[in-house]
């Protein structure tokens, strides 16, 4: 009887750890979080120096019949140049829109701008500035909403036509290997070759859109194909005799209605 009851109770044993080991729940399993893409990068800032606005003045200097000013919005600085004006540190500045110009280089001044608004007027403290409003110096670069008849870049179609001054003789100029009649008549054959002319500076606009521009006459050709525009890096006089080289560029358009039937672009300009 012992034996038997012993027996039995190993038998109920062994069903209560086998019942128990049957109802055990599993070990809940671990769900991974989905992998998050990372945020995009938030695109920097575009400077937000803009013209037509006011502010105070920052900086200010005067260049070439220009004055450039430094205006401070409150929430942002930006560069401006306008027909020269008497302004100075400190006083207000109403500034209309105009032409970017970045990476701008004033060889007068010995200073590369980030960016350069070039406007037709300044409002200095509520005050117009003295003068014909919106004039601009002539050979300036062109400007949004420029007044009828503001002299624009120099040569360029609609621009006014360039007169060789009286005491400019512009008899016995030897030729080179093209006149300047030569290049209008034959500008179509020219275009994108060297060409190699000689004649007299009749006009020198100095830092228009980082280069010095040129005209150069020599007698030949008629209005309108007399006077020929060269862009360079030197820098010449107006009266002297020069052998200008370099790829000829026709139907150049510089935008803001600026075109060119026929140019010489960065030239290399050798005095006589």
């Amino acid at each position: 009887m012992k034996r038997l009851f012993a027996l039995l109770s190993i038998v109920c044993l062994t069903l209560s750890l086998l019942t128990a080991c049957g109802g055990q729940e599993k070990a809940p399993e671990v769900t991974k979080p989905s992998a998050q893409p990372a945020p995009a990068a938030t695109p920097a800032a575009a400077p937000a120096a803009s013209p037509g606005k006011t502010g105070k003045v920052t900086e200010t200097m005067n260049a070439a019949g220009y004055t450039y000013v430094q205006v401070d919005t409150g929430k942002e600085k930006f560069w401006a140049a306008a027909p020269q004006v008497q302004v100075k540190v400190g006083d207000s500045v109403a500034v209309p829109e105009g032409m970017p110009m970045p990476n701008y280089e004033s060889k007068t001044l010995n200073r590369k701008f980030d960016l350069v608004y070039f406007v037709p007027s300044l409002l200095v403290n509520g005050a117009a500035p003295a003068g014909a409003a919106g004039a601009m110096p002539e050979g300036h670069p062109p400007t949004a909403g420029m007044p009828a008849g503001m002299p624009g870049m120099p040569g360029a179609t609609g621009a006014p036509k360039v007169t060789a001054p009286a005491d400019i003789d512009l008899k016995g100029i030897k030729k080179a290997e093209q006149t300047v009649a030569d290049i209008f008549a034959q500008k179509t054959a020219l275009a994108g070759k060297p060409v190699k002319i000689r004649g007299k500076v009749v006009k020198f606009s100095p830092e228009i859109m980082g280069k010095n521009w040129l005209h150069i006459q020599d007698g030949s050709g008629k209005d309108g194909t007399n006077d020929l525009t060269v862009n360079t890096s030197s820098v010449a006089k107006v009266g002297d005799t020069v052998v200008v080289s370099g790829k000829l560029t026709v139907a150049k358009d510089f935008g803001y209605g600026y075109q060119y039937d026929v140019i010489i672009e960065d030239a290399q300009v050798a005095k006589e």
